[in-house]
């Protein structure tokens, strides 16, 4: 009778961890597919919950089985002392597991919308997530009976030979914390470095910034250098920003013809062409006389710094078939040679040309 008991034991042990394992499954699967019904919606909070009970769906309800488990057998000290202290280490590494998870969410999505660009700043999210996780091993140790106060007192001796042999690491660290918090770069801004390169800053990490060029290639710069070097962020304080295209006519235009017609077609680049502000008014400003023509700016307006390639495309395209139209010259570098001994010299480079 004694070892039907037992059998009958065992077996319902069995039953409340297979049952625990398939209930967190089914869980999983239903929080999945819920998550990916809220992945269409405008927010990314409810993404963040749903993956977070997808994520301890499985590790809850399997650590609920094991403890049913264990109850069911009526397991004898020490054994049932070893099994509640492991299973309390497993339920204390899962929540900070969890916690952890949930505040990089937290701070990622954060990030995101105030940046407004895809990318994340993942210094923030690491930063975050090791604090947690540094916490919850400190809390697991102290709750299977290890102190932490000898821990910590190691942690702080050794803390400052680290800190010693990893200088510049600690160094581009902090330099991406002030960078990111000073919010003069930002994930998602056009930047161009004091050494000529440009392109979109992509991520800003614990060690490196990353840019994006616009050829596709990837520009990685530490962090202390961006915090030192002289850069021009294209998207601060606004994102949109002027264009300046050069133009000379002859000096037998009318100015004031010259002027309107730039304007009109300036507009109509405004108005029609993507990436253009619509509501700008472009504006002329003659400034030199040239050895050919009078030189003079047009100044126009794109939406970001990587519009203005097509915006200067399509209004050359046009102010040029408009000049053709209205008859407005386009002068032509032309220099006259004059030759001192007359016709001789000149007939003379003919014969060698």
């Amino acid at each position: 009778m004694a070892d039907r008991t037992d059998l009958a034991s065992i077996a319902i042990a069995v039953g409340c961890i297979v049952g625990g394992v398939l209930v967190g499954l089914a869980l999983r699967a239903m929080f999945n597919r819920l998550a990916r019904r809220a992945a269409g919606t405008a927010t990314s909070w409810d993404d963040v919950w749903w993956d977070l009970l997808k994520g301890v769906a499985l590790p809850a309800t399997a650590i609920t089985g094991v403890w049913w488990a264990a109850e069911v057998l009526r397991l004898r000290s020490p054994v049932r002392e070893f099994v509640e202290r492991i299973l309390l280490a497993v339920i204390v590494l899962t929540v900070a597991l969890t916690i952890a998870s949930l505040a990089a969410s937290l701070v990622r999505s954060i990030t995101v919308s105030r940046s407004g660009v895809a990318q994340s700043a993942s210094i923030f999210v690491n930063v975050t997530r090791v604090i947690i996780l540094g916490v919850g091993v400190l809390v697991l140790l102290q709750s299977i009976g290890i102190s932490v106060t000898p821990v910590l007192t190691a942690l702080g001796v050794g803390g400052l030979a680290v800190a010693l042999a990893l200088q510049d690491t600690l160094g581009n660290l902090f330099a991406g914390i002030q960078i990111l918090a000073s919010k003069k770069v930002q994930p998602g801004d056009f930047v161009r470095l004091a050494s000529g390169e440009d392109g979109y800053v992509v991520d800003i990490n614990w060690r490196n910034t990353t840019v994006q060029q616009l050829a596709g290639n990837i520009v990685i710069v530490p962090n202390s250098h961006v915090a030192d070097a002289i850069l021009t962020n294209y998207h601060q304080p606004q994102q949109d920003t002027s264009v300046l295209v050069q133009v000379g006519v002859g000096y037998d235009s009318d100015l004031e013809q010259v002027e309107r017609v730039t304007i009109e077609v300036g507009r109509d680049v405004m108005l029609t062409v993507e990436g253009a502000v619509p509501d700008h008014e472009p504006v002329v400003r003659y400034h030199t006389f040239g050895e050919s023509g009078i030189n003079f700016s047009v100044i126009l307006r794109a939406s970001e710094y990587t519009a203005r390639y097509i915006i200067v495309h399509e209004f050359i395209k046009r102010l040029h078939a408009r000049y053709r139209a209205e008859e407005i010259e386009i002068p032509s570098a032309v220099r006259t040679m004059l030759f001192p001994n007359g016709g001789k010299d000149q007939d003379r480079l003919s014969a060698i040309a």
